[in-house]
């Protein structure tokens, strides 16, 4: 990082599930916050140590001035797990959270111990769109935009089904502070981790949406097949937040990753 950047933050977070078990550190999305983790942190803190987190600028996490780059969010992550003296936990993240931990298994290889990438990119264009997002968003504020991201993150059949959840979703979304949210669009803006998921050592699990518009299944593959083993998996009747619309499908992919032997 450039030396004019501003510090990694001091990310709010969560811990659950029994001390000295494994940690599993769970990275959110733009626009949501540790909460839409808490079907899987449900289910793997009874085995887990279970570690969720806001991403700068959203939730209870501090809104530092942007732009942001994908090196800060890196930083905040790698960031959390020192204070809480973890030297190498699992790293599973949705979308900015999959783009951040890609990023840290990348660069930081030695603090990860497996990975799980979800409905995310490696490239998220065309950058016009993520300069023109965070412009609205300053200008206007996060509800400006809430009906059409979560019109993403959840298939029709599933917006039609829970209406009351995916109202709870854009208010989740309107919450977020508008420079945070903008901030982070410039991180995805200028993100291109092409280059650098060659050099993940983790045993990865990709999972995609079957149905996910913001980053369809053939993003996803171009992934897996770029880092060395990597598997895919598709989790049908999906959109962009899969690990909400199918938690147990979710739920269960991402035990299976962490508890199976890797030869």
């Amino acid at each position: 990082m450039s030396a004019t950047r501003p510090a990694p933050v001091t990310v709010h977070h969560l811990v659950e599930g029994p001390a000295g078990a494994p940690v599993v550190v769970f990275a959110c999305s733009l626009g949501a916050t540790l909460a839409t983790w808490a079907p899987q942190a449900a289910a793997l803190a009874r085995r887990f140590r279970v570690v969720r987190y806001d991403p700068r600028g959203h939730g209870q996490s501090p809104v530092p001035p942007g732009p942001y780059a994908l090196a800060e969010l890196g930083a905040d992550l790698v960031g959390l797990l020192d204070r809480l003296d973890v030297e190498r936990a699992h790293l599973c993240g949705l979308s900015m959270g999959a783009m951040t931990s890609l990023w840290v298994a990348a660069r930081h290889p030695e603090r990860v111990g497996r990975l799980i990438a979800c409905c995310t990119a490696a490239r998220l264009g065309p950058p016009a769109m993520w300069a023109e997002r965070a412009a609205t968003v300053r200008a206007r504020g996060a509800g400006a935009i809430a009906e059409s991201v979560v019109d993403r993150w959840f298939t029709p059949g599933f917006r039609a089904r829970h209406p009351e959840r995916v109202a709870e979703m854009r208010a989740l979304v309107a919450a977020t502070p508008r420079e945070g949210y903008a901030g982070c669009c410039a991180a995805i803006e200028t993100m291109d981790l092409r280059g650098d998921l060659p050099a993940i050592t983790a045993p990865t699990l990709v999972i995609a949406g079957a149905d996910d518009p913001a980053t369809p299944p053939e993003r996803l593959r171009e992934i897996a097949a770029a880092i060395p083993g990597a598997r895919l998996a598709v989790v049908a009747d999906a959109a962009h937040l899969a690990n909400v619309e199918q938690p147990e499908q979710v739920t269960g992919l991402i035990l299976q990753h962490l508890e199976e032997v890797h030869q």
